[in-house]
């Protein structure tokens, strides 16, 4: 039995809730939380808050699917192409590293198509390639394709290395 990521999308501000539930169902899941800096009145302080609003990922078999659209708070599988969208363990792996390396992470929408391609070579993300969107001075934003979401954060342009595309040439399809 082949157990894959899912996201499932679900209630407004109900992304702890519906991880608990599946938690105690033993479902392993994952809401990436993001920490926070808010600021009152009188103080300061760091909460996590949901990375992706209205969204959770579980690991599940596709026999599982029914059984996870029971759970209170769920309103659908994220689909793509007709089909609940398969998330990679590198993508989720990603995302936690991320979010391990990184706080107040900002997501983006985006229909954009991908342009270079990139491998880190320092730090918490080393050998990881991804595709670029956007190049500041420091930032880099990532796309993580299956998600239609791409994340920004501070890297050094040094700890970055453009990977060479091979492209076939159109004369040499030719003869």
């Amino acid at each position: 039995m082949e157990y894959q990521w899912h996201a499932v999308y679900t209630k407004a501000r109900w992304e702890k809730k519906v991880a608990t539930q599946l938690t105690k169902m033993d479902v392993e899941n994952y809401c990436p939380l993001n920490k926070v800096v808010r600021q009152w009145s009188d103080r300061k302080k760091t909460i996590e808050e949901p990375l992706f609003t209205s969204y959770v990922f579980v690991r599940i078999a596709t026999k599982d699917i029914g059984r996870i659209r029971k759970v209170i708070g769920i309103v659908n599988f994220v689909y793509w192409l007709g089909r609940p969208a398969v998330i990679s363990d590198q993508e989720i792996s990603t995302i936690k590293a991320f979010l391990a390396s990184h706080r107040n992470v900002k997501l983006l929408p985006t229909s954009l198509n991908v342009q270079d391609t990139i491998r880190i070579v320092e730090g918490p993300f080393t050998n990881f390639e991804g595709s670029v969107l956007s190049v500041g001075k420091k930032s880099v934003r990532v796309l993580l394709p299956s998600l239609r979401y791409f994340m920004t954060a501070e890297i050094d342009l040094e700890k970055v290395m453009k990977v060479a595309v091979k492209r076939i040439d159109a004369q040499c399809l030719a003869s």
